[in-house]
């Protein structure tokens, strides 16, 4: 495992997740060590190589990071953009709070019990589908990516929310993103990354909720 990343994170879709996809997208080649233990102040164990860690974190292979750390990290290592295109740069950044926030809500959907799941679906699909997706719809301003000429993190994101939409009901009836959806899925790294066998997390089931609760210490009846 000599050279590769090693990122320690539960055996589900999670937080971590959309670090996979961007990892994956990068062509950074990482190892993964299921979390099963009891973690320090809530943040996940990451033991990069040096050409991600700061001056000061070199002397330490190991760092204890949490998923908005890394992801800064990635995004700036592997998806580089040049100082002087402001506009871009906030571009990315903008695109990527939206999609995050979306990704979050849904998130804190597959925790709900099966009852209030049901009771809650057509909201998450609401949400995304009046909310959020409108907004990306729009973008139109002749180049195939969100940000610039360029393949980069908020184009990554974008099709991680997507699917993430469909995949508790959502309906993607956007033309705009249904063709970004598939021009993004046919890049090579993603194309790789969507089959199966792939390092793509399974999508969160019952057990993978006991586990979450317990490790974080989420003390309530689990369902």
């Amino acid at each position: 495992m000599a050279g590769k990343l090693k990122l320690y994170c539960f055996d589900g879709r999670g937080k971590m997740e959309s670090i996979c996809w961007l990892l994956a997208a990068g062509r950074v080649e990482v190892c993964f060590s299921v979390l099963n233990l009891k973690l320090h102040s809530g943040k996940l164990l990451f033991e990069a190589d040096r050409r991600l860690l700061t001056e000061k974190e070199k002397a330490s292979q190991d760092a204890i990071v949490n998923e908005h750390w890394l992801f800064s990290i990635i995004k700036h290592s592997y998806f580089r953009h040049t100082k002087e295109d402001l506009k871009e740069r906030a571009l990315i950044d903008m695109y990527v709070g939206g999609t995050n926030d979306l990704m979050g809500f849904i998130l804190m959907f597959l925790f709900l019990s099966t009852e209030d799941k049901e009771k809650k679906r057509a909201v998450v699909v609401q949400k995304a589908t009046c909310r959020y997706f409108p907004a990306y719809e729009k973008v139109d301003h002749g180049q195939d990516f969100l940000a610039g000429n360029n393949f980069s993190c908020p184009d990554v994101h974008l099709l991680e929310a997507i699917l993430m939409v469909e995949e508790v009901g959502g309906v993607l009836s956007f033309p705009q993103l249904q063709a970004f959806k598939e021009r993004t899925s046919s890049i090579p790294t993603i194309k790789t990354f969507l089959e199966p066998g792939s390092q793509r997390k399974h999508v969160p089931d019952d057990k993978y909720m006991v586990t979450v609760r317990r490790v974080l210490c989420m003390y309530y009846d689990i369902k």
